[in-house]
């Protein structure tokens, strides 16, 4: 098949090359300087709906992939198919799924998924009153989109005030803090799981545990993700319960609400000492960094399987998974996640210890400036590895890590540390 991948982040690169390595003739709008090795890229911006949509109608191709969520967000997958398009990601109504955190929590509730206890505020007034009825134990998120960073989990009502109004009276996140969700924090082990739809049928991908914040144990601010490790600590029992208690249930509360998904559900969830599964939220496409030790790990055509999604008959048994684990560790930019500094040379990825089988490096905040290569995004690269068991996947990533070298470069040292 030809395929057009929608976007140029890391995510995009891990797509891209997996496609290309089932033998698909793939090509990218915009792409970026890692895929550009791997596929011819076209200077459409992922908001130029228009560009896109004659793109993919130009070069006659057999299905698009679309990548980043503001796309869906606006629009993108329904202006696609009304083309013509067979197309890979949600309707505008489904991905409302990540563009509105009061949407989804409210569909949780009408659906009965379970989630925790959310109140939704418009007002400083309201919200003091949701934090001191639900208590400081909070995580206050902004509705819309927020490129990951929307989300304060907080201690004490102190906190939990204070980061209401950063949204709400400083407008930190601009429209997309109009509206809150105050939710109760809940205890547990966070993990990631993606499944891929065709608004019926479900085939759920490995599982895979994200690290949110900048520093090691867990501690700064929440990020886009600095680094994932596939598998994740969950047992086959656990990923059961949230196929049967989460991820079902929303398939068929969206088809009965009339709404057309065809794409990923990435879901977040706290899961309890009991193995209780809880839906934190949804995004709407594939998690990054959470794609590239997932895909990483993958066996079998993806593309046929993204194809038969979209075209709403999805094929079943098509997927395996190497037994291997995976690690992503992701190299940040100086500044990373307040206010990432660009431009900064990019040493070390010709080094041949990169261009193994079992090491990749994707791209995700690249450019290529007067020759060089340069940082241009808050998350640089996403150096990932496998191995037999966690631990020589990870010795294998941090060694590669060791090898490239940029000013300023920000990483986690623990990721895929904490096990069992």
């Amino acid at each position: 098949m030809k395929i057009l991948v929608i976007g140029g982040g890391g995510r995009e690169h891990a797509l891209v090359w997996r496609l290309a390595r089932d033998g698909h003739a793939v090509i990218a709008a915009p792409g970026n300087p890692g895929i550009e090795a791997l596929a011819p890229c076209h200077p459409v911006a992922v908001g130029d709906l228009d560009g896109l949509v004659a793109l993919a109608s130009a070069e006659a191709v057999d299905l698009v992939v679309v990548g980043p969520e503001a796309p869906l967000v606006a629009g993108l997958a329904d202006r696609l198919r009304a083309a013509g398009v067979p197309t890979f990601g949600p309707s505008a109504s489904g991905a409302r799924l990540e563009g509105s955190k009061v949407f989804s929590k409210q569909l949780f509730a009408r659906h009965g998924i379970p989630t925790a206890a959310f109140e939704v505020c418009a007002t400083v007034a309201e919200a003091d009153a949701a934090i001191a009825r639900l208590g400081g134990d909070v995580v206050v998120k902004a509705d819309g989109l927020a490129a990951g960073k929307g989300v304060v989990v907080c201690s004490d009502p102190d906190q939990a005030r204070a980061a209401a109004r950063d949204m709400l009276e400083a407008h930190r996140f601009g429209a997309s803090g109009d509206r809150l969700v105050i939710e109760r924090k809940l205890p547990g082990r966070e993990v990631s799981i993606l499944a891929l739809t065709d608004g019926v049928r479900l085939e759920v991908l490995a599982p895979a545990e994200d690290h949110k914040t900048i520093f090691d144990g867990d501690r700064g601010p929440n990020t886009g993700g600095m680094g994932t490790v596939s598998p994740a600590w969950v047992s086959d029992d656990v990923v059961a319960r949230i196929r049967r208690e989460v991820l079902e249930p929303t398939v068929r509360g969206l088809a009965a609400e009339g709404i057309d998904y065809r794409g990923v559900l990435y879901a977040g969830l706290m899961v309890g000492d009991d193995g209780t599964p809880w839906c934190l939220e949804y995004n709407c496409r594939f998690g990054d960094p959470e794609t590239q030790p997932v895909l990483a790990r993958l066996q079998g055509d993806l593309g046929a399987l993204l194809a038969g999604a979209a075209a709403g008959a999805m094929p079943e048994g098509t997927l395996a998974w190497d037994p291997r684990a995976a690690v992503c560790v992701v190299l940040a930019a100086a500044g990373y996640p307040a206010s990432p500094r660009t431009g900064d040379p990019i040493d070390g990825l010709d080094d041949p210890a990169l261009a193994g089988d079992d090491v990749v490096v994707f791209h995700a905040g690249t450019a290529r400036r007067d020759g060089r290569l340069v940082t241009a995004g808050g998350r640089v690269l996403g150096v990932t590895a496998l191995g037999d068991g966690v631990e020589a996947a990870r010795r294998r990533a941090y060694d590669a890590v060791a090898r490239i070298r940029f000013d300023g470069m920000q990483l986690r040292r623990d990721i895929g540390a904490r096990r069992g």
